[in-house]
């Protein structure tokens, strides 16, 4: 019969006392310690096939319902909200939806029969009614846009606002006529709709006399695991349609990966950004700082959105009772800001005249 494993077999192996390993495993106190002790203590409790002697004890779990991670957003948002779960003795599993309703309705079922501790969205939920009556006995926390008849605890990025902010910036460099590419415009992303909407009513405001003109690829849910190319591929198709109307002169992609693809497709054809093109984007994903890429782009500070998601969920977690029905709805919102890279500058000349 093989020995068990015990406390002291993770210490003697991690170099750690007993009673740390002890509080670590039952994720108490866990500020005392660094995340790389914490994550190298739980490693070595599994690679060690350690069993806790109570069910009380387990490693909690969380899940986190994601539309995809072939977008670095996501994956930023992920990596923020797995920093501050294990230091706090929570293990996250994600689960892709691909923006497929029916996936989500499925993962929600079975997150419900599994009764993990917590749930967090890393978008607008699209299974709204089905969330709201799981977060009744599971904590929900989503990540999205700003949508007030949601139900459910929110960290939130006013995407309305940063359209408006783009739109501003480029009306202020003399861009009169603009695009906006983006990837399926519907009811199921909120985030893209308040974009437009927001570059939409600057323009109406400050520049009447131009004009947004939106080109949308609409993707369907099968295309969404497919391809881990699918938005640049997007951006691409997108762009080609774009330079046919020759009195744009700025393009704003729904996200910089859209925005990479838009890129790839302008130099294809001959043309350069900025001189020809102004381009910006969403998200400021960590490519968008390179020097080659370097894309204007609205940061939101998109890390620090997971960790603030994790602390709201942390809190309801920890404060519920089986007595309590109701409890206040926690909306946490960040601002966004205007990054201002290489891909923008004043229209080509000419433009401003309405020659070409």
């Amino acid at each position: 019969m093989s020995k068990k494993v015990t406390l002291r077999d993770i210490a003697d192996a991690t170099g750690v006392t007993t009673a740390s390993v002890s509080m670590i495993l039952n994720g108490k106190n866990l500020s005392r310690f660094t995340p790389e002790l914490v994550s190298r203590v739980l490693d070595t409790a599994r690679m060690l096939h350690y069993t806790v002697p109570s069910a009380r004890n387990k490693i909690r779990q969380i899940a986190v319902i994601s539309p995809s991670v072939n977008n670095a957003y996501h994956t930023t948002i992920m990596m923020g909200i797995d920093r501050a779960a294990l230091a706090s003795g929570y293990i996250a599993h994600i689960y892709n939806t691909y923006w497929n309703p029916n996936i989500e309705l499925s993962i929600l079922n079975l997150l419900e029969q599994q009764r993990v501790s917590g749930i967090i969205y890393l978008m607008n939920p699209l299974q709204a009614k089905r969330a709201r009556e799981i977060d009744r006995h599971i904590p929900i926390v989503a990540i999205g846009d700003i949508v007030n008849e949601l139900g459910i605890d929110t960290v939130d990025v006013n995407n309305f606002q940063a359209g408006q902010m783009v739109a501003e910036y480029l009306i202020g460099l003399g861009h009169r006529h603009i695009a906006y590419l983006t990837t399926s415009l519907n009811a199921h992303h909120i985030s893209r709709v308040r974009r437009c909407e927001g570059l939409q009513e600057a323009f109406r405001r400050l520049c009447p006399e131009g004009s947004v003109s939106v080109y949308c690829k609409d993707n369907k849910y099968e295309q969404e695991i497919q391809s881990v190319t699918i938005e640049m591929d997007s951006g691409r198709e997108l762009a080609y349609e774009c330079i046919q109307n020759s009195k744009i002169t700025g393009i704003v992609a729904i996200n910089d990966m859209v925005g990479y693809g838009v890129l790839d497709g302008l130099l294809e054809k001959g043309y350069r950004v900025p001189e020809d093109y102004s381009l910006c984007g969403f998200d400021n994903v960590f490519p968008s700082g390179f020097h080659r890429m370097e894309l204007t782009t609205v940061d939101h500070s998109t890390q620090d959105h997971g960790a603030s998601a994790f602390h709201l969920l942390r809190g309801r977690m920890e404060e519920r009772s089986e007595k309590q029905a109701d409890y206040p709805i926690t909306r946490l919102e960040y601002r966004s800001r205007l990054i201002v890279r290489g891909s923008t500058a004043a229209p080509r000349k000419g433009a401003r005249d309405g020659s070409v």
